[in-house]
């Protein structure tokens, strides 16, 4: 077998920063081992990485990232999953990328072995984290069950990994994670939605990249449905037809006199009681809802009404089917500004107060990059 191959143009150094999750909402930042990569991998420079809301719940909760089959805390852990890169080494015969290669990546490898693995929905893996030990089933999904970004370097499988043109900056490209997640939403509820209309509900990252995305794919009319004026601008710039303000309309009885019948499609990325319940009401019949937001817990809706008007309920589980190669198709061709979307950046040595503007929300942070210097 072939061995890792490395070049003195891009040299790599045998130590890395890394940031390591400790006790729940504690990040210490150590020295770790940069890591080898195996066959079908590559060993990946991160230059910026985004910060995610899931980032959020792994450093407070640990749920859903599984480590060595329990919480990841105190584990030396690295999490985030939202990077781009540069190629710093290829593992044994590796062929499809060259060193030197701009590349953002996607967070699930599956097994490759499973019912779902083989349907093309690695997200479900059905090895999730059965990654370590005499359980290895070879899934990974960085950042959750494997290692991930907030550090310098890291390991990826060639088939999580995305060129990134010439000309789209390290912070944008970080993006195309969130944009196929969207995208992947829309695929489940039929992919062609040309001239169908779509709502949106909650103009956070996913919501208001899955508005450009259902405008891209010719969603009309579409509308962007949250309580933030200030973002529902920024949906409109991204290709909203119309947007309601929840604090100061009935979205449902707008929806339906916008629509005629109610929305063929929609999307919520809000993930509360409420509005699960706005979807199933404010659905055509035949329509169909997708949940890209999951509930902190269980909660009731009327299931009554989704069935007597067979609305279809789909819920979608991070970036699946290659999603994010057709976000980045999308987003290459400049279809859409994914800039609109990020609003702060700081370095990775100030991780942690890049975490408190996201997860406060400082200043309407909405997506809040960190960025590697060397």
């Amino acid at each position: 077998m072939s061995e890792v191959s490395y070049s003195s143009d891009m040299p790599v150094p045998k130590k890395m920063n890394a940031w390591v999750l400790k006790n729940p909402e504690e990040l210490v930042q150590i020295i770790k081992p940069v890591p080898v990569p195996g066959k079908a991998e590559v060993l990946v420079r991160i230059d910026a990485i985004a910060i995610c809301a899931t980032d959020l719940e792994v450093i407070k909760y640990g749920t859903p990232a599984l480590i060595e089959g329990g919480e990841p805390f105190n584990k030396n852990f690295t999490p985030g999953h939202e990077y781009m890169g540069t190629v710093a080494a290829l593992g044994p015969g590796v062929d499809e990328f060259e060193i030197g290669d701009r590349v953002t990546v996607e967070i699930h490898a599956g097994c490759g072995q499973c019912k779902r693995c083989r349907s093309g929905m690695y997200t479900s893996c059905h090895n999730y984290g059965l990654n370590y030990g005499n359980v290895n089933k070879g899934h990974r999904a960085n950042g959750f069950t494997s290692q991930g970004g907030f550090c310098q370097y890291a390991i990826n499988n060639i088939n999580t990994m995305i060129k990134v043109p010439d000309g789209m900056s390290d912070e944008v490209a970080t993006l195309v994670v969130t944009a196929g997640t969207s995208m992947y939403g829309l695929t489940e509820l039929g992919g062609l939605v040309a001239g169908e209309s779509v709502v949106v509900i909650g103009p956070g990252p996913i919501g208001l990249l899955a508005v450009a995305v259902a405008k891209s794919l010719g969603a009309s009319p579409l509308i962007l449905i949250g309580t933030r004026e200030n973002r529902l601008k920024i949906g409109q710039k991204l290709g909203a037809d119309i947007i309601l303000n929840a604090k100061e309309v009935n979205v449902e009885q707008e929806v339906k006199e916008i629509t005629g019948k109610g929305a063929d499609y929609i999307i919520d990325c809000a993930g509360s009681e409420e509005t699960v319940n706005q979807s199933i009401h404010m659905a055509n019949r035949g329509g169909k809802v997708c949940l890209a937001a999951f509930p902190k817990k269980p909660v009731n809706f009327d299931i009554g009404h989704l069935a007597v008007n067979n609305i279809y309920l789909y819920g979608i589980r991070g970036e699946g089917k290659s999603a994010t190669h057709r976000a980045m198709a999308f987003m290459a061709e400049r279809r859409f500004d994914p800039s609109l979307v990020h609003t702060h950046t700081f370095d990775m040595n100030d991780l942690p107060e890049a975490i408190r503007y996201a997860k406060e929300r400082v200043d309407d942070a909405i997506k809040v990059v960190v960025t590697n210097s060397y």
